[in-house]
């Protein structure tokens, strides 16, 4: 009988990765308290939405400059080390943002510039984090060790930002920044709880040649290609989470809370998407689950744009949802199966730099499309753009979408592959 539930075997197998699974679990938790902490006191402190939409501009070069020099970094030095240094980083900033907040009148432009910073070394820490993962389990656990990377997202973007909710409404703006900065702590003590995680040969020399290799890599490469056009494709064309304050206030004729539903449904599919996803690591043509992975969420993307019922919006928002997880686990296994340890890290980067930039041009595209015809359309456009889009990448891609992870050393990652 085929496996339902998510397949822990890393955390029981390999002990180092699950205290650094643990850790990370928990300091991406504070993360999301620091996320909606910004916006909300930016909200407080402007009462201009356009403010608060100011922040993720100003986080959106940052995020992908970032990874891109934090892979050629993860490439070139001990992960362990860079970890430790990437995460004392990012929790100085959210000091930086406790320290401001408590002042007795906090300037407004400490929220801007932190909470850009700290996505840039957001940045070099998820690509590094990646590769000393993907070091610390077997090939046979690749797909489950994925999953359960993505479990831990979804765990800190349902549970968070309700935490988040809580401390604020019992506390203060201060108080969950302080909050996240503790959890940091358990994020610290795990890297420090590994072993070294030196790149294989030695590591390679960071500087401006050593990210344009990771490019290269990519030249002729079908199947990673495949990987970051998929992803790309999904986020622009079938992205509409912009358009969820004017659906919920306006089409549903909602309330805040309403939005903020809207907003959570594809965070609990995906959570469940992801906790049910043990039967991931019996699949063997990745492309064409990634295939068909996407069609779901642009059909349940289109299918939400065209109801009226707000129920089954939030189910068709879920389904979407839980399509985009499990596609994130079997590109995420493609990646890293055809990429060698001493380019890990770059092309980590490529991916990290790709999964932040796509949701906010996605978010641009709706909005533009919205404002020259209306919310509906834009919704109902993206999502068929998606799932046509992503039918002609299969049949441009064929390496790409006939890819099989048990026949994956026969297509060496020494050399490109040409269709």
């Amino acid at each position: 009988m085929p496996k339902i539930f998510m397949d822990v075997t890393p955390l029981r197998k390999f002990p180092q990765f699950r205290r650094l699974w643990i850790g990370y679990t928990i300091s991406q938790l504070g993360s999301q308290l620091t996320i909606v902490a910004v916006a909300y006191q930016v909200f407080l402190l402007t009462h201009s939405s356009l403010d608060v939409g100011l922040i993720s501009f100003c986080q959106l070069f940052p995020s992908i400059i970032g990874p891109i020099f934090g892979g050629s970094l993860a490439d070139a030095m001990d992960r362990r080390r860079l970890l430790l240094i990437s995460n004392v980083l990012v929790a100085s900033c959210s000091v930086a943002l406790a320290i401001n907040s408590g002042l007795r009148h906090p300037a407004i432009w400490p929220l801007f510039v932190f909470a850009a910073i700290s996505a840039g070394f957001s940045g070099i820490d998820n690509p590094t984090r990646t590769a000393a993962m993907v070091n610390l389990i077997d090939r046979e656990n690749l797909v489950a060790a994925n999953a359960l990377r993505t479990l831990m997202q979804q765990i800190a973007y349902v549970v968070g930002p309700a935490v988040a909710g809580v401390l604020l409404g019992a506390f203060n703006v201060s108080v969950v920044f302080w909050v996240d900065v503790a959890t940091f702590g358990a994020a610290i003590i795990s890297v420090f709880s590994i072993s070294p995680s030196v790149p294989h040969g030695g590591g390679t020399k960071f500087g401006v040649d050593s990210i344009k290799e990771g490019f290269s890599y990519l030249k002729g490469r079908r199947a990673i290609q495949g990987v970051f056009i998929a992803d790309i494709n999904a986020m622009v064309l079938g992205m509409p989470t912009a358009l969820f304050p004017a659906i919920g206030l306006v089409h549903f004729h909602g309330t805040a809370e309403t939005v903020g539903l809207l907003y959570s449904a594809s965070g609990v599919g995906a959570f469940l998407g992801a906790s049910l996803s043990g039967w991931t690591t019996h699949i063997r043509r990745l492309g064409r689950a990634i295939i068909i992975c996407v069609v779901v969420w642009g059909l349940g993307i289109t299918a939400f744009g065209l109801v009226s019922n707000f129920v089954l919006a939030l189910l068709l928002i879920g389904i979407a949802g839980a399509a985009d997880v499990v596609s994130a686990v079997f590109r995420s296994t493609i990646l890293q199966s055809e990429v060698p340890d001493r380019l890990r890290g770059r092309l980590s980067s490529i991916q990290s730099a790709v999964v932040q930039g796509g949701p906010r041009l996605g978010n641009t595209e709706a909005g533009v499309v919205a404002a020259l015809s209306n919310t509906q359309i834009s919704v109902v456009s993206g999502g068929l753009g998606c799932i046509a889009g992503i039918l002609l990448i299969g049949r441009l891609m064929p390496h790409f979408a006939a890819y099989d992870i048990e026949l994956a050393e026969k297509y060496s990652t020494d050399k490109p592959i040409e269709n």
